[in-house]
């Protein structure tokens, strides 16, 4: 199999270098290649793979895996996300918000602390997690939650409508963010809806059918994610694990954007 797709370039290294510097704490361990790390993570995200199932050129799978965990807890890929968001490059003026439901393998309904809590739960497709997603009007992400696969859309609205992200000035939604609650939220922040009504409400508002139809954008951003089979099925047993190659995935939608 080759792995020349999941490797680096120099400048995506010298990119996640910088954060992978900050997070690392000084334990007088020898220094790990850190680059060679990140590209083993990089295949686990895109194959889906085992973590047993390493290639021994990416070194050792539970040290690979061990270092994913370190910086996955630490907060790294969030961090990253962050300065992305940060960087005024990427018009965020127009956002939108969707969800899809992602298929649980199970083998990774074994964890601790109980199913709902990491996220597993029941829907038409089974055992199942739900993706809340929010992306820019570029289609790239700008955060995603997690939660079981039965939950309603509106309950996961709170979760990726976050006050430290650049707020909208209009979003879009479909059906399932119609409840008062959501619209009285954007009301609030100054936020313009686009989001059709359900045929129960009495008051009917005018919806931009044109301005509507740039919600493919982030359908498309879903099926980006889900080129990654770590996202495309979930095999994590911690929600921690799953949002990290969510975030993973993100990141390297967002480079291969900003690259040219």
């Amino acid at each position: 199999m080759s792995l020349a797709r999941d490797l680096m370039s120099d400048e995506e290294w010298a990119f996640h270098e910088r954060f992978i510097l900050a997070v690392r704490a000084p334990n007088g361990r020898k220094s790990a290649n850190h680059r060679l790390v990140l590209d083993g993570i990089f295949w686990i995200a895109r194959t889906g793979s085992p973590w047993r199932d390493l290639p021994e050129e990416f070194g050792k799978w539970s040290s690979v895996y061990r270092q994913f965990r370190r910086w996955t807890l630490a907060g790294l890929w969030e961090r990253i996300m962050e300065a992305l968001n940060d960087n005024g490059l990427v018009p965020d003026a127009l956002q939108m918000i969707d969800s899809t439901v992602i298929r649980t393998h199970h083998q990774a309904a074994g964890g601790k602390r109980g199913t709902p809590r990491q996220g597993f739960g029941r829907s038409r497709g089974g055992f199942t997690t739900k993706i809340h997603l929010r992306v820019n009007g570029a289609g790239l992400p700008i955060r995603s939650e997690i939660t079981p696969g039965q939950t309603s859309d509106y309950l996961g609205f709170d979760l990726v409508i976050a006050h430290n992200l650049p707020e909208p000035a209009v979003l879009l939604a479909d059906l399932g963010y119609d409840p008062d609650n959501i619209r009285k939220t954007m009301e609030t922040r100054n936020v313009v809806p686009v989001i059709p009504m359900r045929k129960t409400r009495k008051v009917r508002l005018a919806v931009d059918r044109r301005l509507y139809r740039l919600r493919n954008l982030i359908e498309r951003c879903f099926n980006k994610l889900k080129n990654a089979r770590r996202v495309a099925t979930r095999y994590d047993k911690t929600a921690e694990s799953f949002l990290g190659f969510i975030d993973i995935t993100s990141i390297r939608i967002w480079l291969r954007h900003l690259s040219p």
